[in-house]
């Protein structure tokens, strides 16, 4: 299967001052194939918006290799990496603070198109703007509003408008649910999964509603602390979970019959997500985790494939 976007030990360390380093990530290595989904999972604060800002050079990785579509793009200048990024686009997690307050609907969608010299005249981009409007479930009387007018929901239908308007061939979605109603999740997620069939789109999709992923990705990868810890087919994720961590956030999903919920072992993470400032020395894991050895606390476990691609960095394996 085709690769679009392969990401190889890819790390990105913010420096704070007073020679403070946030280790944002550290060492992910991931690969997108067309058509299908990559679910990027993991508490708040884990890296995972950091991983797909850098993975689409909006951050400047500190090391790594990003290579996307057969190019290496990871050092290529931004005037030479202008023309790829039509390839790549990218639906923000907040529709209220990433529409530009200040332009109509039909300049925000339109933006993308002016900034690649796409279109030659007005009308064309009209036309092209109206047609996107009509497939995200809103119609053109709407192009000549302000973001402000519309609704959440409404709002990121317009940022996904922006995002196809290019016709890219990879999305990434940053939590592009979490601040919207839930009446309206699952809306908003059909029609991507509806423009993914119907354009043969690859998404990386990052969530913290496990339930969420399961829906959309093929394949899983759960993030802890700046580090990938596990990445597998999403049945042999939600099936059969091998790090300590994957298998907390799993049993903390919700179940809606109390029989089941009861009979269900509840999580034994314990304690507080350490600071990416100062990560523990080890598996980043080991101050949580249940089943932590001597090792742990001194040795990073490396990835090791448990059969079928099921990667997992842990010393229990």
């Amino acid at each position: 299967m085709k690769s679009m976007l392969e990401v190889q030990n890819l790390t990105k360390h913010f420096h704070v001052g007073k020679g403070r380093v946030v280790h944002a990530c550290d060492d992910v290595s991931f690969t997108l194939v067309k058509g299908a989904t990559l679910g990027l999972v993991g508490e708040s604060g884990c890296g995972k918006s950091t991983v797909a800002r850098t993975a689409i050079r909006l951050y400047e990785p500190t090391s790594g290799r990003i290579i996307l579509d057969g190019t290496d793009i990871t050092n290529m200048d931004q005037k030479t990496l202008k023309p790829l990024r039509k390839k790549i686009q990218m639906v923000f997690q907040d529709p209220y603070a990433s529409l530009n307050a200040r332009m109509t609907v039909r300049d925000i969608i339109a933006e993308p198109l002016r900034a690649h010299k796409v279109t030659s005249s007005k009308s064309e981009t009209d036309d092209l703007v109206n047609e996107l409007l009509k497939q995200v479930g809103l119609g053109s009387e709407h192009a000549r509003r302000y973001a402000h007018e519309f609704s959440g929901g409404q709002r990121q239908r317009i940022g996904i408008a922006r995002a196809l308007i290019l016709q890219p061939e990879i999305i990434i979605c940053d939590e592009p649910i979490s601040a919207l109603d839930v009446s309206i999740q699952a809306q908003v997620v059909n029609l991507l999964r509806e423009f993914q069939l119907e354009k043969r789109l690859t998404y990386l999709f990052i969530a913290h509603d496990l339930s969420m992923i399961r829906y959309v990705s093929d394949q899983v990868g759960v993030m802890y602390l700046g580090r990938l810890v596990e990445l597998a087919s999403v049945d042999q994720i939600y099936k059969e979970p091998l790090h300590p961590y994957t298998k907390g956030l799993l049993s903390s999903i919700p179940i809606p019959n109390p029989t089941e919920a009861r009979k269900r072992v509840k999580s034994e993470i314990s304690g507080d997500l350490p600071s990416p400032i100062a990560p523990p020395p080890g598996c980043r894991f080991h101050t949580r985790c249940p089943y932590k050895m001597p090792i742990c606390e001194e040795v990073l476990p490396p990835e090791k494939d448990q059969g079928d691609g099921h990667m997992v960095a842990c010393h229990l394996y």
